[in-house]
């Protein structure tokens, strides 16, 4: 077994998992700055895309929802979620309006971005990562092998997002896991998976409305 592997398996053993040698040669473990940085690398990208798959949980009702689809961001505050199942839908924002389509209800409620998606609600900030170090206070909450979870409190506080918890993989630093907490106790999980660093048109971030198609403001 080599020497690297033989560490890591000690760090396993004793609940510590070390990122780099020290100027003794010691192992330091990364800061929660630290990783911040190393995700803001991997995502200085114009943009990127990914499969995924969201569970959300309603605490009061008792209900669990599943739903999958594929997602596309462009930097800066453009994304796009084209949920598959169980229903189609399309959310779009082009960083200023915001569009959800229900083709099955064939209604399209149209509202301002700003208003739902400020301060890096949700998973919004995948569509620009320094979001995360205005917005949130950052602190490692679980260091394992092969990931680091990170705990991200919002500065200003809200009612529907009271903590979101973001997993990363430490071969690449990619973002896996976000899990969203409301202060009612609902929480919202979504799986991240075959992530391609893509550059969507700016077209593919706005929404023209069909013909037929009941108008809802949500503003």
């Amino acid at each position: 077994m080599k020497l690297k592997a033989v560490i890591l398996c000690l760090a396993v053993i004793l609940g510590q998992i070390c990122f780099g040698p020290d100027a003794k040669g010691a192992e330091s473990p990364l800061t929660a700055d630290d990783v911040i940085t190393k995700i803001e690398n991997r995502y200085s990208v114009p943009g990127f895309s990914a499969r995924f798959i969201q569970e959300s949980t309603l605490k009061a009702m008792e209900i669990t929802d599943i739903a999958t689809g594929k997602m596309f961001v462009k930097r800066p505050g453009m994304m796009r979620w084209e949920y598959e199942k169980p229903e189609k839908q399309v959310v779009v924002t082009d960083g200023e309006s915001l569009w959800i389509y229900r083709p099955g209800e064939n209604q399209v409620m149209v509202g301002k971005a700003p208003e739902f998606f400020g301060t890096g609600k949700g998973a919004t900030f995948l569509s620009d990562i320094r979001i995360i170090r205005r917005n949130f206070s950052v602190s490692i909450n679980k260091d394992k092998d092969g990931y680091i979870v990170l705990e991200l409190l919002p500065k200003e506080k809200k009612a529907d997002v009271a903590r979101i918890y973001i997993s990363i993989l430490k071969r690449d630093y990619e973002i896996s896991r976000i899990g969203i907490n409301n202060s009612y106790g609902d929480v919202t999980v979504i799986d991240l998976f075959d992530s391609q660093f893509v550059t969507s048109p700016d077209s593919a971030f706005r929404f023209t409305i069909p013909k037929g198609v009941e108008v809802i403001r949500i503003d």
